[in-house]
């Protein structure tokens, strides 16, 4: 009797734990045909020693297919190695058997949120500690570099460093030290408490940092698998680790990389960046881990064909999917389409967009966009790139004109003066269409920088001066977000309202101007999160590129506009008003005032 009271009270072991939660994620979260996939790869793949099967560096890289031009196999394995010992982390890294791949697959593809009611957060925090190494050293001389880094004034040439590297408290490190997702799934087992205090060394993220290089060795791969399918061979990307393509990749994750850190001084990233950069300016950012762990889901060796009394069936052709990207842009290539599906949902990108307007191909002219871009009925990407004017503009020309319409220059440059190479964007829900006295645009509206840094800039509800396409005779005509609308022609205001959060791109296509002053708090659009410094940025704008976001029904919608519209420019062209007197319908016309000496009949521009 006693013995069986002893058993009854005796808590179980971790291992009793591991393999309970590993049995109830593997039942809930998985299908039984994916479950019996995932166990025939893992047998077909573990290796065996001592009664223990396990998957070792290599056999997991090849299964993924991970480039070995990345360097980014070691990283992987780091990061699985430790989610694997998930729920007790404080055990990590742990070798990958049957149950610690379950763990991992799981999470990596957020399978666990079908039994575990805690969000994104909770994995955000898991994925930085699976890549963090607890390096007191390089922990003390970000903080050295932090505390020793002087306070840049505004006359300064380009802005000073990133807010999120100065020194101070962690956030993070007020709170529990406690994983809500560990809670969580100890929780769902009705787990003794006992087991819910771990390792306080692998609770917190106190002291550890995600290594610089090895960051931008995963924003790469990042890049690469966004826009993977679950069935989709990551070889199938091979083209884009050779010549020009990595170069891209390269040059993207260094824009990338520059919002979480300065990498040229900064030996890593801490949480504190992490967690605050994130959520606004890649919300997506791991999204591309889903389609690649599924891959465990999916076995080559079955075949539902082959069972008992089944007829073979024929094998369907294998279907082609469009490209990744229709058409070739001078700003828009692989690369920096994957950098958009970090914070604009690949569903919307991915084989979707059609380049309705490039200036060096249409014309850089008001009137070019208008004919290309306003019949569009879904989602467009305003894609503007340039390179930085000098501190002292010319005198005279279109640029001293340019430079006159803008009031005096009180901000730094955002970047040193090494990476004047500007991009921004704007994505724009709304159809677009002129403005007479209001702007159009909605909450749902995103402003955001490309390079040589990443900032994403949401709409905010402060105000609603999102969008103005204004033409002349309006004052400073052209295209503004974030700036209060221009007025008609006066003489009494010569210069360019810029709001706080703002892009400006003159009438001509020229010239373009942003600016973010962040002690304004913003204005239509808020500030960043990253950089908390005024700064402002003046280019000579090389290309301009609109993508309209959809597939054939929105451009068939665009062709049949297109055409209606012909057809009435047509019927107005042929206007007979039926006099069979040429002379006389013409004075008919000029006493309606509709042609004459005060009529132009329309404009060109």
């Amino acid at each position: 009797m006693g013995q069986s009271l002893s058993d009854e009270a005796r808590p179980p072991s971790k291992e009793e734990i591991t393999a309970d939660l590993a049995e109830k994620f593997a039942r809930k979260c998985f299908e039984p045909l994916e479950l019996y996939s995932f166990k025939d790869n893992f047998k077909s793949l573990a290796d065996h020693e001592q009664n223990v099967r396990y998957l070792k560096e290599d056999t997991v890289a090849r299964f993924l297919e991970l480039p070995d031009i990345l360097a980014v196999s070691p990283i992987v394995f780091h990061m699985l190695s430790y989610i694997g010992a998930f729920p007790f982390l404080q055990d990590a890294p742990v070798i990958l058997g049957f149950e610690q791949m379950i763990m991992v697959v799981v999470i990596m593809t957020e399978r666990y949120t079908k039994i575990l009611a805690k969000g994104a957060s909770s994995r955000r925090k898991l994925l930085f500690k699976s890549l963090a190494v607890y390096d007191r050293k390089l922990s003390e001389i970000e903080r050295q570099h932090n505390s020793a880094a002087p306070p840049e004034q505004s006359s300064n040439r380009h802005a000073p460093g990133f807010a999120v590297d100065k020194a101070g408290e962690d956030p993070e490190d007020d709170a529990a030290d406690d994983d809500e997702l560990v809670l969580a799934a100890l929780d769902s087992l009705d787990v003794n408490d006992a087991f819910k205090t771990g390792d306080s060394h692998a609770a917190t993220t106190h002291g550890a940092m995600i290594p610089t290089d090895n960051f931008r060795k995963l924003l790469m791969l990042l890049l690469l698998i966004s826009p993977l399918d679950a069935q989709e061979n990551l070889s199938s990307y091979a083209y884009r680790v050779t010549g020009s393509e990595l170069e891209d990749l390269r040059v993207t994750a260094e824009n990338v990389l520059c919002t979480f850190v300065n990498a040229e001084k900064s030996p890593g990233i801490t949480y504190a960046q992490f967690n605050k950069v994130l959520p606004s300016n890649f919300p997506f950012l791991f999204n591309g881990f889903n389609p690649l762990f599924e891959h465990f889901l999916f076995s080559k060796n079955l075949d539902l064909s082959r069972r008992k009394n089944s007829v073979p069936k024929a094998i369907n052709p294998t279907i082609l999917q469009p490209p990744l990207l229709q058409d070739k842009g001078q700003i828009l290539n692989l690369s920096v389409l994957s950098q958009l599906s970090f914070f604009i949902s690949g569903n919307e990108l991915f084989r979707r967009l059609r380049l309705l307007y490039s200036g060096s191909e249409a014309g850089f002219s008001m009137g070019s966009f208008e004919t290309k871009v306003f019949n569009w009925r879904a989602p467009t990407i305003l894609l503007v790139s340039g390179v930085r004017l000098s501190d002292s503009p010319s005198s005279g020309g279109s640029e001293g004109a340019f430079d006159e319409s803008l009031p005096p220059k009180r901000f730094p440059n955002g970047s040193p003066p090494d990476r004047d190479r500007l991009v921004f964007g704007a994505f724009v829900r709304q159809p677009w269409r002129h403005t007479h006295r209001e702007c159009f645009g909605g909450e749902d509206m995103l402003l955001f920088q490309l390079a040589p840094t990443h900032d994403v800039f949401p709409a905010s509800a402060l105000n609603r001066d999102y969008v103005a396409f204004a033409k002349p005779p309006t004052t400073n005509p052209g295209i503004n977000f974030g700036c209060p609308h221009p007025k008609q022609s006066s003489r009494h205001e010569s210069l360019r309202h810029l709001g706080p959060v703002s892009l400006v791109v003159d009438s001509s296509f020229e010239y373009a101007v942003f600016t973010h002053d962040y002690d304004s708090r913003g204005g239509a659009f808020a500030t960043s999160v990253s950089r908390k410094y005024n700064f402002q940025e003046r280019f000579q704008v090389d290309e301009i590129e609109v993508w309209g976001c959809g597939g054939d029904e929105e451009a068939r919608i665009q062709r049949e506009r297109w055409e209606w519209e012909a057809q009435e420019a047509e019927a107005r062209r042929r206007i007979n008003l039926g006099t069979g007197d040429i002379a006389a319908d013409r004075a008919l016309l000029e006493m309606a005032g509709l042609i004459g000496a005060n009529r132009s009949g329309g404009s060109m521009a």
